[in-house]
């Protein structure tokens, strides 16, 4: 695969891509994080949003973003860490929301993949940060896995229409994009795309309008082809980039170029932010 990283487009700015979802915070970047870091540049990434999956990653999301010009961070908890959850987490979560670099409600969502998973438990976090997003005027990232139909009555009964956000590392039909995106969400597409197996992912991207894609990584997790296996980093988001960029058609400067217009207006950032 020949990728390229990005160029300056006619305005003399460079085309950088936007990564919409990781997690700077995870001990998988302890040895190098900022070293890391401050290389992304070079690797053609200009905007990473890193977002909180409990209490304490939301904390150290807060804390990335203070110490980087670049990053801007979400704040939530994940369905599989919501036991235990409590209104004081929420008043927490609240005062987070209100720092100007804190651009979304997220991950939240429901996981039924594990057979012990405790559905009403998550059912009631996710219903909760739903209504602590439009408390705060913020949009949300769904997490969403084994758990299609009660993740869009939940959306449905809680009118995320009004809320908006994006579906991140989105596994449904290509059916089922579209009714997100007609709820005005954004679809979420990271290194699954480029894997051999990820059949249904593919007919999605090619369904979905391009305006209405993203590109994450969830790093440290879900590296590219033919980096899959390590240690996944924005940098690699070139592989996605290259293959969505295929499907629909266009450049991939043209799509980097899009799908950072389509971040910012996802995350309401102006532009020139």
């Amino acid at each position: 695969m020949r990728v390229r990283l990005p160029a300056r487009n006619g305005g003399g700015r460079k085309t950088m891509i936007f990564d919409t979802h990781a997690h700077y915070d995870d001990s998988a970047f302890d040895e190098d994080r900022e070293e890391l870091l401050g290389g992304m540049n070079d690797h053609g990434i200009g905007t990473i949003v890193t977002i909180g999956a409990d209490m304490k990653t939301s904390a150290a999301a807060v804390r990335l973003t203070e110490r980087y010009s670049f990053i801007y961070g979400a704040v939530g908890v994940h369905p599989s860490e919501t036991t235990g959850l409590t209104e004081r987490d929420m008043e927490q979560l609240k005062e987070y929301a209100a720092l100007p670099r804190i651009v979304a409600i997220g991950e939240i969502g429901l996981d039924y993949h594990y057979p012990d998973t405790d559905r009403e438990v998550q059912q009631h976090w996710f219903a909760r940060q739903l209504e602590l997003a439009k408390e705060v005027c913020l949009p949300v990232v769904i997490h969403s896995r084994d758990a299609a139909q009660d993740t869009m009555r939940i959306m449905k009964e809680q009118h995320c229409e009004e809320i908006g956000g994006v579906i991140h590392c989105f596994s449904y039909s290509k059916e089922q994009a579209l009714q997100y995106v007609d709820m005005g969400f954004y679809i979420g597409v990271g290194g699954v795309i480029t894997f051999k197996n990820a059949k249904k992912l593919v007919e999605a991207v090619e369904a979905v309008p391009i305006e209405r894609i993203v590109l994450e990584t969830d790093a440290p997790y879900l590296s590219p082809e033919p980096e899959r296996g390590r240690r996944n980093h924005s940098g690699k988001l070139v592989y996605v980039a290259d293959r969505v960029a295929g499907l629909k058609g266009v450049t991939v400067q043209e799509l980097i170029r899009i799908t950072e217009e389509n971040a910012r207006r996802l995350y309401r950032m102006e532009a020139d932010v």
